[in-house]
């Protein structure tokens, strides 16, 4: 998955849009939709700025990573209730048809998204 690609599924999850994150940026929406359809490549301190507010590392942006790392409040039950979650058997389908090997990433990604949403919110 590209960087624009993976910036896109955590902005979502996170319902936050284009321009919010563009304002928090410091930049125009159009320039930040230029990010995200890759046709720009952030600067290392807008990269740090992005991973900040997606709560995620820029190694997982960059594609270092293939998993979203867990929140420095997480415990081990709640890592290994994510991992059984994600690893639970059965083929996902859309419209009857098995989805594509990037598709399932993205589901994957945007479920780890809102596990640590849902459990952050309930540790307030």
């Amino acid at each position: 998955m590209s960087l624009g690609s993976r910036i896109k599924v955590l902005r979502k999850s996170l319902n936050l849009t284009q321009k919010q994150i563009a304002d928090k940026l410091g930049m125009g929406n159009s320039n930040f939709g230029h990010i995200e359809n890759d046709r720009v490549t952030p600067t290392s301190k807008d990269l740090d700025t992005l991973a900040e507010i997606l709560g995620t590392s820029t190694d997982y942006l960059l594609g270092r990573e293939e998993q979203i790392q867990a929140p420095s409040w997480a415990t081990e039950n709640d890592i290994f209730d994510l991992k059984r979650l994600l690893e639970a058997d059965g083929e996902v389908l859309f419209d009857g048809a098995p989805i594509s090997k990037e598709d399932k990433l993205k589901a994957k990604e945007f479920l780890t998204v809102l596990f640590w949403e849902s459990k952050k919110k309930q540790n307030k």
